[in-house]
């Protein structure tokens, strides 16, 4: 047989050989790093027996997949570490994921102590360097073995496959898991690891299931890798908009208002308000109208958009169809609302386009196992743009949609790490979407030519589209190194048939629309989030909650601070004024710590005499002093806007 490597060079064996004794062949060292084999692009077990003409590629931590072998191992040893440490815990799940790994137990919560153990252990089994075996059962035969051990989730899995279906297991030493592999060939492939937490898990997701312990902890192939994660990691906390934001006061939530539902307090809704007023004056200058629509509506507006069969279960819906004459629901969307708003008057061609906008507020009916802070909740701010087109308007209206999302993408500074995803429907999965494939294949095409056009580079992603059209994702990389869509843009020829949306053409006849659904935020609450962590609290000056700080060294100065403070709040500027009897260096840190206010002003005897301020910007240690009336024009020349 003859084995193609990854760079071209072929080997040629007379028998069949396993991957590892082919890395052997290949280098010694190669054998000693590899954690798995990919053949014709499937990663296999490095004990996978080779026996006819192939292309392989052998797999180091260095390389994503084999990496994800390696935490695979991993979560195998912190199991039987578990179980040697607590027997009476049941294993469920451990599988490696993109930042390390995790398993989950049936046993009470895990405390840091419990974990330090834990890794304790796991150092001990590595050290015995176990030889790592794979081996098969039959279906009955492995049932019995767990129901022998006591295992019931591992009983429910193997139920669960299907028939016929070959049931593999991997020993490390006297312990056993169910496993499809792949794994290191010992113990001893684990060089640097850490755990990291633990929490609850709902069995297999399921929030009507029992509740389980997970584990989370990650590896790397050395020490140093570990140590760089670890520091990031610690780094990514800091910025956590959950802890932080709460910290500066920007939100908070409470058990008995719910998951989902955050307070946005005072110094939190200046920042909302901030971004609302921008990105409609923005909307203004580009040509929006503006709306105001309801906040529910009855089943039948949803039954013709098709939310109600294809988004319902997302939806809260107030009333039962089968006993309430009328059944409402909150809106997921604002789309809907405004078509009606179009159809008030009939259109001619020489109003399109006519771009409509709104900053709403929305619901949807989200798990509870998926709240986090801001950046997923159940009610949240949207602005929306609906723009309704002639058909020859597609390609400047969707440019001008992309453009408007790099434009403030870039003011607010996460321009960098931008990346575009075609999002397409599932074709084998047709019931989930309106239209037919000639319709899909149109939209998508449609949009495809603008992005290369634009030449943004995109990928294309199946499955991805919402159920009436096609759209274009922008993602960004947050600061914590997280994925997330926040502008879209789509492309819709269903809706305006679905709601008899028409214009009068040129030749006195009517036409239908072309349909234009796009977000900037996503919703302005998550994107507060993503800034909070982007930006670690300390804001620029225009979106600042506080953008100057007054803090007086003694009583002596207080009217003097006072004074400024009217004259900085008379030209609208968020001004905090700090006339305690505290000691200056307590007041400083305050204002950075707990605030991060990006102007402090310190003012002493000195700056009184002279009619100045002492100014103090954060993150820095330097000072500067001018006078009091040159500040104020630079203040209100730095809270502005600029891109």
């Amino acid at each position: 047989m003859i084995i193609t490597l990854k760079d071209g060079s072929k080997k040629e064996y007379a028998e069949a050989k396993a991957v590892i004794d082919i890395a052997y062949d290949i280098s010694e060292g190669l054998a000693r790093a590899a954690c798995a084999g990919e053949v014709n692009g499937e990663v296999v077990d490095l004990r996978t027996v080779l026996d006819s003409d192939c292309e392989l590629n052998i797999l180091t931590a260095k390389d994503e997949k084999g990496l994800a072998v390696l935490r695979h191992t991993a979560s195998h040893v912190m199991a039987q570490a578990v179980q040697n440490l607590y027997p009476e815990a049941k294993v469920a799940i451990g599988p490696s994921i993109d930042t390390g790994f995790y398993y989950d137990f049936d046993h009470e919560p895990f405390s840091r102590e419990d974990l330090d153990a834990i890794e304790k252990e796991m150092k001990k089994i590595i050290k015995k360097g176990a030889k790592i075996e794979r081996f098969t059962k039959s279906r009955e035969d492995a049932i019995a073995y767990f129901k022998e051990k006591n295992e019931p989730y591992k009983v429910e899995l193997i139920e669960d496959l299907p028939e016929g279906e070959e049931i593999s297991f991997y020993s490390q030493g006297d312990w056993v898991d169910l496993c499809a592999g792949p794994h290191l060939m010992s113990t001893k492939g684990i060089k640097a690891f850490k755990l990291l937490s633990s929490s609850g898990a709902y069995w297999r997701g399921d929030e009507n299931k029992h509740m389980l312990t997970r584990i989370y902890g990650t590896a790397y192939a050395t020490k140093d890798e570990l140590k760089e994660h670890l520091t990031q990691l610690e780094e990514a906390k800091k910025r956590d908009h959950n802890k932080l934001g709460r910290e500066m006061k920007l939100f908070t939530t409470v058990d008995v208002i719910g998951q989902g539902l955050p307070l946005i307090m005072p110094n939190g809704v200046i920042m909302m308000q901030e971004l609302q007023r921008w990105i409609e004056d923005e909307e203004t200058k580009r040509g929006y109208v503006r709306t105001k629509t309801p906040l529910m509506a009855k089943s039948d507006l949803y039954k013709i958009s098709g939310h109600w069969d294809h988004y319902k279960d997302g939806m809260f819906v107030l009333g039962d169809e089968e006993n309430d004459k009328e059944v409402l629901a909150l809106r997921p969307m604002t789309s809907p609302f405004q078509y009606y708003c179009y159809k008030n008057t009939q259109k001619s061609y020489r109003d399109l386009p006519y771009r409509m906008s709104e900053t709403s507020t929305l619901f949807r009916n989200e798990d509870s196992g998926e709240m986090h802070g801001l950046t997923r909740v159940r009610q949240f701010t949207i602005s929306e743009g609906h723009l309704i087109i002639r058909p020859d308007q597609t390609n400047d209206e969707l440019k001008g949609c992309l453009h408007l999302a790099q434009y403030c993408l870039g003011v607010l500074g996460v321009q960098d790490d931008v990346t575009y995803r075609l999002s397409k429907w599932d074709p084998n999965n047709k019931e989930k979407y309106l239209g037919d494939d000639e319709y899909w294949e149109t939209t998508q095409d449609a949009i495809r030519n603008i992005l290369v056009d634009q030449g943004v580079p995109f990928v294309e992603a199946e499955g991805e589209a919402a159920f009436y059209g096609p759209k274009i994702d922008i993602q960004i990389k947050t600061a914590l190194n997280h994925d997330v869509t926040i502008p879209t843009c789509q492309l819709d020829f269903a809706l305006p048939e679905r709601f008899d949306l028409t214009y009068i053409g040129q030749d006195g006849e009517k036409h239908r629309p072309v349909m234009l659904h796009r977000v900037v935020f996503g919703s302005i609450e998550r994107f507060m989030g993503i800034l909070i962590e982007h930006y670690a609290g300390a804001f620029p000056i225009w979106l600042a909650p506080v953008q100057v700080s007054i803090l007086t060294i003694s009583g002596e100065q207080a009217e003097y601070a006072s004074d400024l403070f009217k004259k900085l709040q008379n030209i609208g500027i968020r001004t905090e004024l700090d006339i305690r009897d505290e000691k200056i260096g307590y007041k400083i840190r305050e204002a950075n710590a707990e605030q991060k206010i990006p102007i402090q002003l310190i003012i002493g005897k000195n700056e009184v005499a002279n009619n100045e301020v002492n100014i103090r910007r954060f993150g820095s240690q330097e000072s500067n002093t001018m006078k009091a009336e040159d500040f104020l024009k630079l203040i209100e020349e730095e809270s502005k806007i600029v891109f």
